[in-house]
């Protein structure tokens, strides 16, 4: 399905984590001579990129040559996404790219799981995998590309293995799977039920990415607050002592590394009233990432969501109380089959009431395999769009009065890049690439991925302005 979101600052509407794709290209490596190298395209939300993290580790171990060429890859693998109609378009069409100009592929991730659809399309693929299947990956790698001789002392790979986002941050996966059985989505058939990554394995990286320079992780995971449900949150060990494997201790032990931690893909359950203190201490950021969906009962209902619309209400409400910085952001659905016009307008009286900072807007389409497609009739196109431009209206109308409220504020930015017209940074209001910026005009005396100080100036619908006013230990000058 063709699915538009909103996505502040941009003029355009783009695909939003984690249900469309974009392509991460792979910067090389050394060369290790001919019939080692791997080309290697990533698509997909930041899970999907994070399977591409640790197949690329393992490739780079064993001593292969990680290319950003088509002609020059002795193989190409492709790490596709399958979740909506156009992302599974976009895998094809980039599979077909990719056989078009190197003929050696090898398919991966959540397409993977629909091996016939692929083969239909591609026959002439070398090997398929389902999402995370990262040891098959690399068997079928070895069937077609030996591993290269190569000395370990002089290829060394980083205690954190590869990355592909910035230095400064880092996304860190602390499950795989849902056991959630929403009926738009077909997530579990792709990836499978809740899987929980042991405790201990997940704050070594944490400990890692830090030790490598990372000053913001972000959580993720298919439900972030389910985490350790499948263990019923067994006791694990990390540093020699007891930890339980649930969000909240998870939470506390992330805390005390003293880098930024935000929280994303958390379902409203009641113990996220747990974390929220640790916000209001300033443990980690007041930032919560909850995909509402919907407010209508009757929608809600349909969809199997977990939660009610008044009671989350309440639970928003209670948290704004307990920590009053708390910035929410959400997505939603309109046109959802069978959806009246009555359960649109108790959507729009819910998002006005409810005041989140960031919103996400999905038109829906089928997805193959979901539920949903036969609940009830379409709702025509020309509806959808008509809901989509009036809901849109409302979170950018909320969007610029809450930003508003910050000019004559200061606050703490981390620098994400530098361009022609000076810096652009994000406050803790904001996830890189979904959420909003904070530019910092003029400002060229910075390094990306510092932290400074910010004097708010000016505030449109997503994104804020603002002037540096000092750097992280209060210094007033001398910035770079």
């Amino acid at each position: 399905m063709t699915v538009e979101t909103f996505v502040p600052g941009d003029d355009q509407p783009k695909a939003e984590q984690p249900n469309t794709t974009h392509a991460t290209k792979v910067a090389p490596a050394m060369g290790q001579g001919s019939g080692s190298r791997i080309g290697f395209i990533s698509l997909g939300c930041p899970k999907n990129l994070v399977d591409s993290e640790r197949i690329l580790t393992q490739l780079r171990t064993e001593g292969y040559d990680v290319v950003n060429t088509y002609e020059g890859a002795d193989l190409v693998i492709v790490n596709t996404c399958g979740f909506i109609d156009s992302a599974v378009q976009e895998s094809l069409d980039t599979i077909g790219e990719a056989l078009s100009e190197n003929g050696k592929v090898l398919v991966t991730g959540c397409l993977g799981a629909k091996e016939n659809e692929i083969r239909e399309v591609h026959p002439k693929v070398l090997g398929i995998t389902g999402p995370h299947a990262y040891e098959m990956v690399l068997e079928q790698v070895h069937q077609h590309l030996p591993k290269p001789q190569h000395d370990p002392l002089t290829s060394l790979i980083p205690d954190h293995g590869v990355k592909l986002t910035p230095r400064h941050y880092a996304y860190l996966k602390i499950s795989e799977g849902c056991n959630n059985r929403c009926t738009f989505c077909i997530i579990p058939a792709l990836r499978g039920d809740l899987v929980s990554r042991p405790i201990g394995e997940v704050l070594d990286e944490a400990k890692r990415l830090k030790d490598a320079g990372v000053k913001e992780l972000l959580v993720i995971s298919q439900d972030t607050s389910a985490y350790g449900l499948d263990v019923k949150h067994k006791t694990g060990f990390w540093n020699g002592m007891p930890v339980k494997t649930r969000m909240t201790e998870l939470c506390q032990k992330l805390a005390e590394m003293g880098i930024w931690v935000r929280l994303h893909y958390v379902y409203p359950y009641p113990h996220v009233d747990e974390v929220i203190p640790l916000m209001a201490e300033g443990k980690i950021l007041p930032y919560l990432d909850i995909p509402f969906q919907h407010a209508s009962p009757r929608v809600l209902k349909a969809m199997k969501r977990p939660g009610k619309a008044e009671r989350t209400l309440e639970q928003i409400k209670k948290w704004r109380e307990i920590c009053p910085e708390l910035v929410i952001r959400s997505t939603f659905i309109v046109g959802f089959p069978g959806e009246t016009e009555e359960d649109f307008q108790i959507l729009l009286d819910w998002l006005e009431e409810a005041q989140l900072d960031r919103v996400g807007c999905f038109k829906y389409s089928p997805v193959d395999g979901a539920v949903a497609n036969d609940l009830a009739e379409l709702v025509p196109e020309e509806v959808m769009e008509d809901r989509f431009q009036r809901f849109m209206a409302v979170a950018a109308r909320i969007s610029a009065e809450r930003l508003q409220a910050r000019v004559g504020t200061e606050m703490r930015v981390i620098v994400d890049e530098l361009n022609d017209e000076g810096a652009v940074a994000r406050a803790y209001t904001d996830a890189p690439e979904i959420d909003g910026k904070v530019i910092l005009g003029g400002e060229f005396d910075v390094d990306v991925g510092q932290m400074v100080w910010a004097s708010i100036e000016f505030a449109n619908e997503y994104d804020l302005y603002a002037t540096i006013v000092r750097d992280e230990e209060g210094k007033i000058d001398d910035l770079g």
